[in-house]
């Protein structure tokens, strides 16, 4: 493992320096403390049917649809209460090609513009009536879109959530005015000199793997995204495929039941071909230093980071350095 130091060079003094490296270690022992109630919690759920050993005390059915999506039902003691969630495994580490980042953070935003048969108003008016609670997010290694609603609208939940990522439809213009919204998006985010200093880390740290740029992408690319309608098409249809996804059914459900819900709204979702072919990372051989100065008056902060195994579901010390 190699170390990494990002350094920010700020007004401020050495006390006040150490003096918020104390209110870090405060926050990490708050973490501490809840993760510690968190765990005792599922200790004592795990009474109520699970193995006291097992780490997810709660009973998880698979199964896999004949074009490759994957519907996971964990049935959870949440009486009248269902989370839906689809999880597509498509993050920003998928955007190798150059002048093409940010792409999976704008579908984000750009998935809740509708359909035909569901526009975007007719969408929101389906959850409001639900009363449901909608949104989403992405990371590095995949987007994620959640729903939370009364359990007996499971049937409608698939309907609407199905329909948009086989057929979601929007104009150019659209396009346009979402790509512009992305931008403000990224000028307030890194306007605050930890989202800056982070993304001077994952610049600097990588040389060649797609972990170079952040979430939201290049600026060069957020602004040049405007002009990219063609390929948001594309890259849409290359990742938004039923085998790239897994939907998850939490709550107040019998599987038999999420299974044929899934089977009569999803089964007619085609499988992709597309294969992106991620670049792997050289190893760091030195140490590297960044001096960051900031334009307004700040605090110094320090960043410092490690490159560390990728991760892998059989090696337990990549499950220790997350705890860490």
């Amino acid at each position: 493992m190699k170390i990494f130091f990002l350094l920010s060079l700020t007004h401020g003094t050495i006390t006040e320096s150490f003096i918020f490296g104390i209110m870090m270690m405060k926050s990490v022992s708050l973490f501490l403390v809840g993760f510690m109630l968190l765990s005792s919690a599922a200790t004592v759920r795990a009474s109520d049917g699970a193995k006291p050993n097992d780490i997810f005390p709660y009973p998880v059915t698979k199964t896999v649809l004949d074009n490759g999506l994957t519907v996971l039902t964990i049935p959870y003691d949440s009486p009248g209460l269902v989370a839906y969630y689809t999880v597509v495994r498509t993050g920003s580490r998928n955007e190798i090609e150059p002048g093409h980042t940010g792409f999976a953070h704008f579908f984000e935003h750009i998935m809740f513009r509708g359909t035909t048969k569901y526009p975007a108003d007719k969408y929101n008016d389906v959850l409001k009536q639900l009363g449901a609670d909608s949104n989403a997010f992405t990371t590095d290694d995949w987007t994620c879109y959640h729903v939370v609603a009364s359990s007996d609208a499971l049937a409608t939940l698939a309907d609407i959530e199905s329909d948009r990522f086989m057929n979601l439809k929007y104009s150019e213009e659209a396009f346009k005015t979402e790509a512009g919204a992305i931008l403000g998006e990224y000028n307030k985010n890194y306007s605050v000199p930890f989202q800056s200093m982070f993304e001077t880390l994952q610049n600097t740290a990588y040389t060649t793997h797609t972990y170079k740029h952040t979430t939201m992408g290049f600026l060069a690319d957020i602004k040049d995204m405007p002009n990219q309608y063609d390929y948001s098409l594309k890259f849409f249809d290359r990742f938004y495929r039923p085998e790239n996804c897994t939907v998850i059914v939490v709550g107040d459900v019998k599987n038999d039941d999420v299974v044929r819900i899934a089977k009569k709204y999803y089964s007619g979702w085609k499988k992709g071909t597309y294969q992106a072919e991620v670049p792997s990372e050289p190893p760091q051989k030195e140490e590297k230093i960044v001096r960051m100065p900031w334009k307004n008056k700040t605090l110094p902060y320090l960043l410092i980071g490690y490159h560390v195994p990728a991760f892998s579901d059989t090696d337990v010390e990549r499950a220790a350095l997350d705890i860490l």
